[in-house]
């Protein structure tokens, strides 16, 4: 069956920023990319693959940097993926892997993902959404991680670190296509401005919530999973090995 352009621009994608050096888990990414780290048996990325190819979305990129060709068995492992280089991840914070595919997701809709993360109910991924959003838990009392202000419709007014009684970012965002075109031209902007290597991408998105309109899909604590240290994965996983 032959789509046309028009139907597979219509198609659900996803890109997954897998570049980053993973120093908050080292020694264990001395030697092994973050989101390849094995938690309960499986490599942290495949946790997200998995659940997006459970929403039907063949068409997946991967972002790679540091140790790349460790990814490489995931384009035979799993048909439609694909691997992007990121070329600056060394250099420059992560909007540079945002960069890397702005011209394949532009215009269309669109998960990014971290791929470091251990989704362990993969039916977070089925949810209908109704339009562009970060995938957010909600945090009693004070946070200082990445969190998001609404307003009183429910729509984001600030991304950025330090809360109170707030949702913060669990590493999934969903972009319709009108808003997916808005993030990669203000992405490219950015990209030329002095001072863009310390960006996080979501600083941009930050700079742009008037015209992208995000709200937050809530999802439970059990359901995905961020680790950010050996320790943290020693407590998830109750491997005192590690």
């Amino acid at each position: 069956m032959i789509i046309s352009n028009e139907e597979r621009k219509s198609k659900e994608i996803a890109v997954l920023m897998a570049a980053g050096l993973g120093t908050r888990m080292r020694p264990l990414t001395d030697t092994t990319p973050k989101p390849l780290i094995r938690v309960k048996g499986t490599p942290m990325i495949e946790t997200v693959i998995q659940g997006l190819k459970g929403r039907g979305i063949d068409e997946i990129y991967v972002v790679t940097g540091y140790l790349a060709d460790q990814f490489s068995y995931l384009e035979t492992k799993y048909p439609g993926l694909t691997l992007l280089h990121n070329k600056d991840y060394a250099t420059v914070n992560n909007i540079s892997s945002v960069k890397t595919a702005t011209d394949i997701f532009r215009g269309r809709p669109v998960f990014i993902c971290e791929a470091d993360l251990y989704v362990s109910d993969p039916s977070i991924f089925k949810a209908e959404l109704s339009g562009t959003c970060y995938f957010g838990k909600f945090v009693k009392g004070h946070t200082e991680d990445w969190a998001f202000d609404t307003d009183e419709n429910g729509f984001i007014t600030r991304v950025g670190k330090v809360g109170d009684d707030c949702h913060i970012m669990c590493g999934i965002t969903y972009f319709t296509p009108t808003a997916s075109a808005i993030l990669a031209d203000a992405i490219d902007a950015a990209y030329e401005k002095p001072g863009y290597e310390e960006l996080f991408w979501d600083n941009v998105v930050n700079d742009n919530l008037e015209a992208l309109r995000m709200t937050i899909h809530p999802v439970r604590n059990e359901q995905i999973e961020e680790l950010d240290s050996v320790e943290e994965l020693r407590a998830f996983t109750g491997d005192t090995s590690l």
